[in-house]
C-alpha cells in the first residue's frame, strides 16, 4: 500500500523530560532513507540542537524497523537518472546529517528497535551510544545486489568490528540479531524489545545529570583521539581540557568543592549536584 507522506512527515519528533525522541517515519518502507527524509532530518537536528528543553537526543524508528538503509528506488535509481549532479546532491544530503550527528552538541543515543541495514550504519556510528532489541536485525546486504558497502558503511564495520568479523559481515551479506550485534561491538547492549525504551530512558536520564560542557568535550575527544598517535592525543586532550575549563570553569570548581570540601558525593559513583552550580 502506498502512503502519501509529505517531506515534513518523514521524521517525527517529540520532547519528553528533556529527551528528544527523533524517529525515522517511513514505516511502510521500513524507514528507508530517501532524499526527502534526509533533508527533513537535517532540519530536525537544527531545530533541536540548542533548545534549552533538550538535553539528550534519541534516534529511533517508527514501526518494526530502525532503518533498512537507503531507499533503492528514490535514493539510487531516481537520483542517478538525474546524472552526476543528482547523485552528488543526494550524497550531500545524507552524509551531511550523519556528519552533523557525529559532532552534535547534545549526547545522542541510537535505539535500534528493528531492521538496521546498509546506509543505516552511517547514523548508527554517528550516535554516541547504541542500544538494540534482541529481535533487531543488522546487515550489510550490498554484496547481495552487486555493490560494495559505501556511504561510510565499510568504514563503520572496520571501526566497530574486528578485522575478521568486518570481512565476514561485509562479504557474506548475512544478517545478525541484536545479541550478536552487542557481542560484536556494533551496539553497547541488547535486550528484549519490551525493555528497550526503558533502558534507553534510564541511560538518557543519567546523561542529563552530567555537566553538558564536559559531555560535549568528552564525546568529541573520544572520536578525535581514535585517529591520533598517543603523543598527539595527549597534547590535544590537554588543550581540550583547558578550553573546557575556560568555557565552564564554575562547573569544574563546583564538582571539586562538593567532593573535596563537602564530601557529598563520590565521582566514581555518580555526578555532582548541578542544581547548586552558579551557572547551571
Amino acid at each position: 500500500m502506498t502512503v502519501a507522506r509529505t517531506e515534513e512527515q518523514t521524521v517525527a519528533c517529540t520532547v519528553e523530560g528533556r529527551i528528544a525522541w527523533v524517529k525515522f517515519n517511513r514505516p511502510e518502507k521500513r524507514n528507508a532513507m530517501s532524499p526527502a527524509l534526509n533533508r527533513q532530518m537535517m532540519r530536525a537536528l537544527d531545530e533541536l540542537e540548542f533548545r534549552d528543553d533538550v538535553g539528550v537526543l534519541v534516534l529511533t524508528g517508527e514501526g518494526t524497523a530502525w532503518t533498512a538503509g537507503m531507499d533503492l528506488n528514490e535514493y539510487f535509481r531516481e537520483t542517478e537518472a538525474r546524472g552526476l549532479a543528482g547523485t552528488r546532491q543526494a550524497q550531500r544530503e545524507s552524509y551531511g546529517w550523519w556528519r552533523r550527528l557525529r559532532w552534535y552538541q547534545k549526547p545522542t543515543i541510537a535505539m535500534i528497535n528493528g531492521w538496521c541495514f546498509g546506509g543505516g550504519y552511517g547514523p548508527l556510528f554517528a550516535c554516541d551510544l547504541a542500544f538494540a532489541a534482541d529481535e533487531a536485525r543488522f546487515g550489510l546486504s550490498e554484496i547481495n545486489w552487486g555493490i560494495l558497502p559505501g556511504g561510510g558503511a565499510s568504514k563503520v564495520a572496520a571501526e566497530l568490528l574486528s578485522f575478521r568479523r568486518a570481512m565476514y559481515h561485509a562479504m557474506l551479506g548475512e544478517n545478525i540479531d541484536g545479541r550478536t550485534a552487542a557481542e560484536w561491538g556494533l551496539v553497547n547492549e541488547s535486550m528484549p524489545a519490551d525493555r528497550l525504551r526503558a533502558r534507553v530512558t534510564e541511560v538518557a536520564e543519567s546523561l542529563l545529570k552530567k555537566n553538558p560542557v564536559a559531555l560535549k568535550a568528552t564525546k568529541d575527544a573520544i572520536r578525535r583521539v581514535r585517529e591520533m598517535t598517543y603523543d598527539n592525543a595527549e597534547d590535544f586532550l590537554v588543550r581540550a581540557q583547558e578550553a573546557a575549563n575556560s568555557f565552564d570553569g564554575e562547573g569544574r570548581k563546583e564538582g571539586l568543592r562538593q567532593f573535596l570540601d563537602e564530601k557529598t558525593y563520590k565521582p566514581g559513583l555518580g555526578a555532582y549536584d548541578r542544581s547548586r552550580q552558579k551557572s547551571a
